[in-house]
Protein backbone atom coordinates (compact mmCIF):
# COMPACT_ATOMS: atom_id res chain seq x y z
CA UNK A 1 0.00 0.00 0.00
CA UNK A 2 1.90 3.53 -0.85
CA UNK A 3 1.15 6.50 1.51
CA UNK A 4 -0.51 9.25 0.04
CA UNK A 5 -0.03 12.73 1.41
CA UNK A 6 -1.70 16.31 1.33
CA UNK A 7 -0.25 19.56 1.78
CA UNK A 8 -1.68 22.84 2.59
CA UNK A 9 -1.11 26.26 0.69
CA UNK A 10 -1.93 29.47 1.26
CA UNK A 11 -1.79 32.02 -1.23
CA UNK A 12 -0.74 35.33 -1.32
CA UNK A 13 -4.44 36.62 -0.63
CA UNK A 14 -4.33 34.19 2.66
CA UNK A 15 -6.84 31.82 0.93
CA UNK A 16 -6.91 28.02 1.95
CA UNK A 17 -6.39 25.93 -0.73
CA UNK A 18 -5.95 22.16 -0.29
CA UNK A 19 -3.53 20.02 -2.63
CA UNK A 20 -4.53 17.12 -4.29
CA UNK A 21 -3.25 14.02 -2.62
CA UNK A 22 -0.34 12.84 -4.62
CA UNK A 23 0.85 9.15 -4.34
CA UNK A 24 5.12 8.55 -4.47
CA UNK A 25 6.82 7.52 -6.74
CA UNK A 26 7.36 3.44 -6.45
CA UNK A 27 9.86 3.27 -9.06
CA UNK A 28 13.00 5.53 -10.12
CA UNK A 29 15.47 5.79 -12.71
CA UNK A 30 16.90 2.41 -13.37
CA UNK A 31 14.62 0.58 -12.07
CA UNK A 32 13.37 -2.21 -14.63
CA UNK A 33 9.05 -2.85 -15.00
CA UNK A 34 6.77 -4.23 -17.08
CA UNK A 35 3.59 -3.47 -17.91
CA UNK A 36 0.12 -4.78 -16.43
CA UNK A 37 -2.16 -5.61 -19.22
CA UNK A 38 0.16 -5.30 -22.20
CA UNK A 39 3.38 -7.02 -23.40
CA UNK A 40 5.91 -5.07 -22.69
CA UNK A 41 8.91 -3.79 -20.05
CA UNK A 42 11.09 -1.60 -20.33
CA UNK A 43 13.96 0.64 -17.75
CA UNK A 44 12.36 3.86 -16.20
CA UNK A 45 14.33 7.16 -17.14
CA UNK A 46 12.32 10.08 -16.03
CA UNK A 47 9.62 10.63 -13.09
CA UNK A 48 6.27 12.79 -13.48
CA UNK A 49 4.49 12.95 -10.70
CA UNK A 50 1.32 13.42 -11.77
CA UNK A 51 0.23 13.07 -15.78
CA UNK A 52 2.26 15.44 -17.85
CA UNK A 53 1.25 14.44 -21.16
CA UNK A 54 -1.13 16.14 -23.89
CA UNK A 55 -4.54 15.56 -23.28
CA UNK A 56 -4.86 14.41 -27.21
CA UNK A 57 -2.74 11.71 -25.86
CA UNK A 58 -4.75 10.90 -22.90
CA UNK A 59 -8.12 10.96 -24.44
CA UNK A 60 -6.77 8.73 -27.15
CA UNK A 61 -6.62 5.73 -24.13
CA UNK A 62 -10.02 4.18 -24.29
CA UNK A 63 -12.29 5.47 -21.32
CA UNK A 64 -12.90 1.74 -19.72
CA UNK A 65 -8.71 1.44 -19.83
CA UNK A 66 -8.12 5.07 -19.09
CA UNK A 67 -5.57 5.64 -16.00
CA UNK A 68 -6.23 8.54 -13.15
CA UNK A 69 -3.91 11.45 -13.77
CA UNK A 70 -3.08 12.29 -9.95
CA UNK A 71 -0.49 9.74 -9.72
CA UNK A 72 2.92 9.14 -11.06
CA UNK A 73 3.98 8.39 -14.58
CA UNK A 74 6.88 7.02 -15.95
CA UNK A 75 8.94 7.15 -18.85
CA UNK A 76 10.32 4.17 -20.05
CA UNK A 77 13.01 2.59 -22.55
CA UNK A 78 10.33 -0.30 -23.89
CA UNK A 79 10.44 -3.15 -25.32
CA UNK A 80 8.29 -6.14 -26.77
CA UNK A 81 8.57 -8.76 -29.28
CA UNK A 82 8.64 -6.96 -32.10
CA UNK A 83 10.35 -3.41 -31.23
CA UNK A 84 11.94 -0.96 -29.04
CA UNK A 85 10.29 2.11 -28.07
CA UNK A 86 9.92 4.64 -25.55
CA UNK A 87 6.66 4.37 -23.51
CA UNK A 88 4.75 6.61 -20.88
CA UNK A 89 3.08 5.03 -18.15
CA UNK A 90 0.91 5.56 -14.96
CA UNK A 91 1.94 4.03 -11.84
CA UNK A 92 -1.09 1.69 -11.56
CA UNK A 93 -0.20 -0.18 -14.38
CA UNK A 94 3.36 -1.04 -13.86
CA UNK A 95 4.75 -4.01 -11.75
CA UNK A 96 8.32 -4.64 -10.76
CA UNK A 97 10.19 -7.28 -13.19
CA UNK A 98 13.94 -7.23 -12.36
CA UNK A 99 14.02 -11.23 -11.55
CA UNK A 100 13.73 -10.97 -16.20
CA UNK A 101 16.94 -10.08 -16.71
CA UNK A 102 18.31 -6.60 -18.35
CA UNK A 103 16.42 -4.87 -20.93
CA UNK A 104 17.27 -4.62 -24.76
CA UNK A 105 16.72 -1.18 -25.83
CA UNK A 106 19.09 0.91 -27.81
CA UNK A 107 19.50 3.82 -25.30
CA UNK A 108 20.03 1.89 -22.74
CA UNK A 109 23.87 2.25 -22.61
CA UNK A 110 23.44 6.52 -23.61
CA UNK A 111 21.63 6.15 -20.08
CA UNK A 112 22.67 4.17 -17.96
CA UNK A 113 26.08 2.66 -17.00
CA UNK A 114 25.80 -1.18 -16.17
CA UNK A 115 22.82 -3.40 -14.55
CA UNK A 116 23.70 -3.98 -10.77
CA UNK A 117 21.54 -6.55 -8.48
CA UNK A 118 18.75 -6.01 -11.29
CA UNK A 119 18.57 -2.07 -11.64
CA UNK A 120 20.24 -0.59 -14.13
CA UNK A 121 22.96 2.32 -12.69
CA UNK A 122 22.57 6.21 -14.12
CA UNK A 123 24.66 7.42 -15.70
CA UNK A 124 26.59 10.48 -13.59
CA UNK A 125 26.25 12.97 -16.42
CA UNK A 126 21.81 12.29 -16.62
CA UNK A 127 21.58 12.74 -12.77
CA UNK A 128 19.72 15.71 -11.71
Amino acid sequence: MTSKTSRDFHDSASQHVIAPLVERARFGPGDIVRHRMFDFRGVVFDVDPVFANSDEWYEAIPEEIRPAKEQPYYHLLAENEDSSYIAYVSQQNLVSDSEHGPVDHPQIEAMFDGLVKGRYRVRSIHRH
